[in-house]
């Protein structure tokens, strides 16, 4: 019997339950299942870590978001995406984050429909309920903002029911994710210390109620929520490329992450950014960085034609790898990226001037999900389009401006102009972060930028982009999930 994708994660909620032999009636001691499990605080806490552990799923598709937009290219994955010639049935990336996010949401609901009658401390309980909802958030929102209106499932796990369920509207499933968001906000801590650091806090809840609110274009509202993240203990770490790396995981500036440890839970970045290049760089990218002065290199007296990546925004140079400029302790050669000239330094553990004697395959770095940087352009964001270009907004570019080692932002802007710098600030600031391809959706470029030919440092075509305006907003239901539940719905344009 087949059994949809939505059963499937449900079936994964808790890897601890156990079979025995009906006719002895008896519950077993000695291994988990739902009627000897929640009894203790100790039960609950293992459940959130269940809950929060679906969020390392994250390695294997936020940082190839990129590749689907003007920052990168992967010659061997998303190639069906970038091109437009994607649908339903030919590339399982559709069916994998559908399932994915369906199985946090299951192992939160589990939580949320039991840990009511269980026996323990009153503030603990109040704190995982809250860090339960914002996951549920969290992942709702990538299946809301990839796929549109998804079966909303806020109940304990029935797989008869929910295994059946058709879509509901996209916008019911952003309400919801508010309301849970606020909830949370209001259950969780500013802060945790020793074991508990990077559990989600009450800054993560309304971080992410910004970025939702910013998708939605209410901007007013979108502007309020990053303030009262603005007015919690968050500041910007002083160097932006150590700002990634595993020896200052927890600064200042992360909000919330997903959380790795070796050797049990570790993933192969370095290999993906820097051997096999999964996620390279285009020249599209490297040239939208501003020279020194703040100025684009067609109008700077700084730029040099023959060494056209001198005097560069500094965050070019700890962010890519650059033919020319040390790397890993050598000289970065013209042939060293094939694939695109590039190569991503942001997610790699490996420093500029340290030689290795071999290449590290396996890092438990961090993936940072929210963090001060990107809360600081959200608030700009929103609050020049609520408000228009006014001192605030100035105030909160320039900090990460100057933590850039960049001028400050022109004053006397209008708010269109004072638009472009924003967008141009949150694609440099946030560059290899998987973010990009969701901003120019939600601005309404990809349709632009996305229809065009992409190019590598040679200046030779590796790829013709397309992006169909009418189709291409939302990715289609994979036809698995479909044939497994005829109660859903294709997204427009494509065919089931």
């Amino acid at each position: 019997m087949k059994i949809n994708s939505i059963k499937l994660a449900l079936l994964s909620i808790l890897t601890l339950s156990s079979c025995s032999d009906s006719f002895l009636d008896t519950v077993p001691t000695d291994t988990y299942n739902e009627e000897n499990f929640w009894k203790t605080e100790a039960h609950v806490v293992s459940a959130i870590n269940g809950c929060y552990a679906v969020t390392r799923g994250y390695k294997d598709y936020k940082l190839n978001l990129d590749n689907i937009s003007p920052n990168s290219y992967n010659q061997s994955g998303q190639i069906q995406l970038a091109e437009g010639k994607h649908d339903a049935g030919n590339d399982d990336w559709f069916n994998s984050i559908w399932k994915l996010n369906y199985q946090g949401v299951g192992r939160v609901n589990n939580l949320l429909a039991n840990i009511e009658p269980v026996n323990m401390d009153a503030a603990l309980k109040k704190r995982i309920t809250g860090e339960a909802l914002f996951l549920r958030a969290l992942f709702y929102f990538d299946l809301a903002n990839y796929f549109g209106g998804v079966p909303l499932i806020l109940d304990g796990p029935s797989l008869e029911e929910q295994g059946k369920l058709p879509r509901n509207k996209q916008s019911e499933v952003l309400s919801q994710i508010l309301t849970d968001l606020t909830n949370a906000a209001a259950a969780l801590p500013v802060s945790y210390s020793g074991a508990d650091k990077g559990r989600a806090t009450r800054g993560a809840a309304l971080a992410l109620k910004a970025r939702v609110l910013l998708h939605e274009s209410r901007w007013a509202e979108a502007a309020q929520s990053a303030k009262e993240v603005m007015q919690l203990n968050y500041s910007l770490f002083a160097d932006y490329r150590q700002l990634f790396m595993i020896a200052n995981e927890g600064n200042p500036e992360v909000i919330f992450d997903v959380q790795f440890a070796a050797p049990d839970y570790v993933h192969g970045w370095n290999l993906t950014l820097d051997l096999q290049l999964n996620v390279a760089p285009l020249p599209d990218l490297v040239n939208s960085y501003l020279m020194k002065d703040g100025l684009p290199s067609d109008t700077s007296p700084l730029f040099n034609a023959a060494k056209p990546y001198e005097n560069r925004d500094p965050r070019l140079l700890k962010t890519i790898a650059m033919p020319g400029y040390q790397f890993k302790g050598v000289t970065v050669s013209d042939t060293k990226y094939y694939s695109t000239g590039f190569g991503y330094k942001k997610y790699t553990t490996y420093e500029d001037d340290t030689k290795y004697a071999s290449d590290v395959t396996n890092s438990a770095l961090n993936f940072i999900v929210l963090r001060y940087a990107d809360v600081l352009l959200m608030y700009a964001e929103a609050q020049n389009e609520a408000v228009g270009a006014e001192a605030s907004v100035y105030e909160a570019l320039n900090k990460i401006r100057k933590r850039a080692g960049m001028p400050d932002v022109t004053p006397g802007l209008s708010k269109d102009d004072l638009r472009k710098v924003i967008r141009l600030e949150r694609r440099i600031e946030l560059a290899g972060e998987g973010l990009y391809y969701d901003d120019i959706r939600r601005w309404k470029t990809a349709e632009v930028v996305m229809n065009t030919k992409a190019y590598n440092s040679k200046g030779t075509v590796i790829q013709t982009r397309s992006f169909n305006r009418d189709r291409d907003y939302l990715w289609p239901l994979h036809s698995i999930v479909i044939e497994q539940n005829p109660a859903l719905e294709q997204n427009p344009g494509y065919s089931k």
